[in-house]
């Protein structure tokens, strides 16, 4: 009577913090993730247990045979015996944990733990399940803060592990995330499950184990509660990350434009920002860019943010690896993953007045000309980017439309003498990124005629004297 009033107990209460924490609904597939030890058994049978009566699930039993050890063999066998007597499918995945290690230059436990998750996706993929439930507990959580806050983390990271979290559009749960290990040893005790003792974590040349048996005994001699208080840290933490996740998204969606070449924000908009929501904001658009990995990287979010904060308004670009790049021009800001498109140049040449347009099919755009009588063409003195009037008589065919060279000059309307084409954009504040998709238009001499959006040149202008003009619009070749 005892072992079902102690299941029973703690399976109410791993059922009340499931639906508390929206862990599953009824119906749900769950992989269950059975190492062999104390923690997984009882896992699988609380599981099993609540499927029975509270909330029906559909468990698979999952097992990694990780050939470390000589107890491996039992220890898989003991699991499908387990699965086999709860009726439960099981499935087991052999890995060569020491090949992988050789070939990635991982250490033991990181490569033995993305090998696990592999097969645990895995497994989810086969059966279309809704959850992989591992069984993390109490005392897990309070190693992970206490690693995390040793190497720096910030709050993410002393937030420890989630209950609840999807990733490869699967929930990853943590049903005992907490309770104690010790009312998981004494459950099994009280109900008879045999569970392996694996000796290994008895080793502290693995960073956790020694973080389990040397750091926090010697931290509970200055305060008994430590792991309590470590705990409880990870849950602040946690919620306050949370509510900085919210805010972050919400500067986002008011601040960011997603552009085709990437995500792009304005440097005053971003520094009107507290300099913590600035982190997050970086944080939140790396991770959008990123489908390898999170990037948290402290030094890397830091570095682009004092960039941006810069008094001096230059342009620069940032390499943030995994083939993501920060952009400043100007005020514009650009975070990317697409490689830099590199122009090539290009000559197109107009050799009769008779052509009346030009496709650029290096930038784009198309080169419109109409020709008109100067007394019945209206609004030859408006000033647009996307077009600009010349008395036509007064212009040297052939025609020509090309890249911008070093050197380039310009007399500009209404400056005195030459001004190099460079400095005008410059001066223009055009971004560099857009500089190579603005043509020069000179005329049968090489005299730079017209930038297109950006200046025009005292030659050929529309004056008292002009009888025929020539217009000229540069469009998008998909709206000529």
């Amino acid at each position: 009577m005892l072992e079902r009033y102690e299941l029973r107990r703690m399976s109410e209460y791993v059922e009340q913090t499931a639906v508390e924490n929206k862990l599953w609904s009824p119906g749900d597939t769950v992989v269950v993730a059975v190492s062999g030890g104390p923690d997984s058994v009882a896992l699988l049978h609380v599981l099993h247990h609540i499927s029975s009566t509270a909330a029906p699930l559909q468990l698979v039993c999952a097992h990694v045979h990780h050939g470390f050890r000589q107890e491996s063999d039992q220890e898989a066998e003991m699991v499908r015996t387990l699965a086999e007597s709860l009726s439960i499918p099981f499935e087991m995945a052999r890995v060569n944990v020491p090949d992988f290690m050789e070939s990635s230059g991982r250490g033991a436990q990181d490569a033995a733990r993305e090998k696990r998750y592999a097969f645990l996706f895995a497994t989810a993929e086969k059966y279309k399940a809704d959850a992989i439930a591992l069984a993390h507990h109490a005392d897990d959580q309070a190693e992970t803060v206490l690693m995390r806050l040793l190497r720096g983390s910030g709050p993410s990271g002393l937030a420890g592990m989630k209950m609840e979290r999807v990733q490869k559009n699967v929930k990853l749960i943590r049903p005992f995330l907490r309770m104690n290990k010790a009312d998981l040893i004494a459950l099994c005790h009280q109900c008879g499950f045999i569970y392996a003792v694996d000796d290994s974590n008895l080793q502290t040349k693995y960073h956790r184990n020694a973080i389990r048996l040397e750091v926090l005994p010697f931290l509970a001699k200055y305060n008994p509660q430590i792991s309590s208080s470590l705990i409880q840290l990870a849950e602040v933490s946690g919620a306050e990350d949370n509510y900085m996740e919210l805010a972050a998204k919400d500067a986002y969606a008011s601040l960011v434009r997603e552009t085709s070449r990437g995500s792009a924000v304005d440097a005053p908009s971003f520094l009107g920002l507290h300099v913590a929501l600035q982190r997050r904001l970086i944080k939140l658009i790396l991770n959008y860019l990123s489908s390898e990995r999170e990037i948290s990287d402290f030094s890397k979010i830091e570095s682009v943010r004092l960039r941006i904060a810069q008094e001096i308004h230059s342009s620069w670009s940032l390499d943030l690896g995994d083939g993501i790049c920060c952009i400043r021009e100007y005020d514009k800001v650009l975070f990317t993953s697409q490689p830099p498109v590199l122009r090539k140049n290009y000559i197109y040449e107009l050799h009769t007045p008779e052509e009346l347009d030009l496709t650029l099919t290096e930038i784009g755009k198309v080169l419109m000309l109409e020709y008109g009588n100067a007394r019945e063409m209206k609004g030859y003195a408006r000033i647009l980017d996307t077009e600009c009037y010349f008395d036509a008589d007064d212009l040297k065919f052939p025609l020509c439309i090309r890249s911008r060279q070093p050197g380039d000059k310009m007399k500009v309307m209404g400056l005195n003498g030459s001004k190099k084409v460079k400095d005008i954009l410059i001066h223009e504040k055009i971004p560099p990124s857009v500089r190579a998709d603005i043509p020069m238009v000179c005329d049968g001499t090489g005299r730079i005629l017209w930038i297109p959006g950006v200046r025009r040149s005292v030659h050929a202008a529309v004056g008292q004297h002009t009888t025929r003009i020539l217009r000229m619009r540069l469009l998008d070749a998909g709206k000529a």
